[in-house]
């Protein structure tokens, strides 16, 4: 494939902005899917946090053939958000895709994004697929749930966050106008592992946003770097991020994450039986939220039933439902505590 050149006086359309740390296993395959779709009006901006495997040769061995690929290695890790704003910081299209360094995108992709920002709107909210890690079997056809187009201008802040909220926890569904990036708070969002959601929910849009019901990536579903920590994330972080912003309403909250999960026993069960919750949580992140004995009990109760007594009723009550992977029969199958494990 000849090399993609970019004429540094080119005016950049969009900037695909992407912050890794030891995924040399994953990104060759990310960068030479993106590269094939990029004109030349269009940037590919790597940030590495200081890896250590192979990203740095396998990254650097596509910049030169790629002139439209620019790679930032770091010389001290300061983590997903901080190293995603230094990509949009560096980026020089008007608009910035924050994809994620081991997903796919479909055939079509770039050229879709760059017709949608051509109205342009404050952010692009993309809807994507999930697959298994090799991404031969799709498990869910849309994250989003719908189809077509949907249009949230600034006054309808709630409905958006109630029908895209959840879906904003793929960075990769992220389109956004590089100039309000820079306008808005960045640093208090730093070690939330969701920056871009910061950026996005801190305050109304005034352009408006446009969500696209159509799966444009495809995302390998459980290599993300944060997948040992997901008790952390979905019980503790994710949930604090998204009831700090006091100006949504309490129903648009609500409707992505209840305030506390940690304190429901069925949750609790459920991430019990997947692998993801034990005494070891309990210990290091419900016990210090507990104010009382009885807070406690509860939580302590499904951190010591069996894991792989739950795994096996929960799989039995999905499979006696008819649930596909999409009821989480993907993670209880793929669980330390499934008895189907060698």
């Amino acid at each position: 494939m000849p090399a993609l050149t970019v004429n540094m006086a080119e005016h950049i359309s969009l900037s695909i902005c992407i912050a890794t740390r030891n995924r040399g296993q994953y990104i060759g395959e990310t960068l030479d899917n993106i590269l094939e779709q990029c004109g030349p009006n269009v940037e590919v901006v790597v940030v590495d946090g200081a890896s250590t495997d192979s990203t740095a040769s396998v990254v650097s061995a596509r910049a030169l053939v790629h002139s439209s690929l620019r790679y930032l290695p770091q010389a001290v890790n300061s983590g997903v958000d901080g190293d995603f704003d230094k990509a949009v910081e560096l980026a020089r299209g008007d608009y910035c895709w924050l994809m994620s360094d081991d997903d796919l995108m479909g055939a079509g992709a770039i050229a879709r994004v760059l017709e949608i920002c051509s109205r342009m709107p404050d952010a692009l909210i993309i809807d994507a697929e999930v697959r298994t890690a090799d991404l031969a079997e799709r498990l869910i056809a849309s994250r989003l749930g719908f189809t077509g187009e949907r249009h949230y201008p600034g006054k309808d802040a709630d409905r958006f966050v109630a029908e895209c909220g959840r879906h904003l926890t793929f960075i990769g569904a992220v389109v956004i106008r590089r100039e309000l990036w820079l306008g808005r708070q960045r640093v208090p969002y730093f070690g939330t592992e969701f920056i871009h959601v910061g950026v996005l929910f801190q305050a109304p849009l005034a352009g408006g946003v446009i969500a696209l019901g159509e799966p444009l990536v495809k995302i390998r579903y459980g290599v993300g770097n944060w997948t040992s920590r997901s008790f952390q994330v979905w019980m503790f972080k994710w949930p604090a991020l998204i009831w700090s912003f006091e100006w949504l309403s309490t129903a648009s909250r609500a409707a992505i994450t209840p305030r506390e999960p940690w304190r429901s026993f069925p949750t609790l069960l459920l991430y019990r039986a997947k692998g993801w919750y034990s005494w070891q949580e309990f210990i290091q992140f419900i016990r210090p939220q507990a104010k009382s004995y009885w807070n406690a009990l509860t939580p302590a109760i499904a951190a010591l039933v069996p894991g792989r007594l739950l795994n096996f009723a929960f799989l039995a009550v999905a499979r006696l439902h008819g649930q596909s992977h999409r009821g989480g029969v993907y993670d209880l199958e793929r669980s330390p505590h499934f008895m189907g494990k060698r």
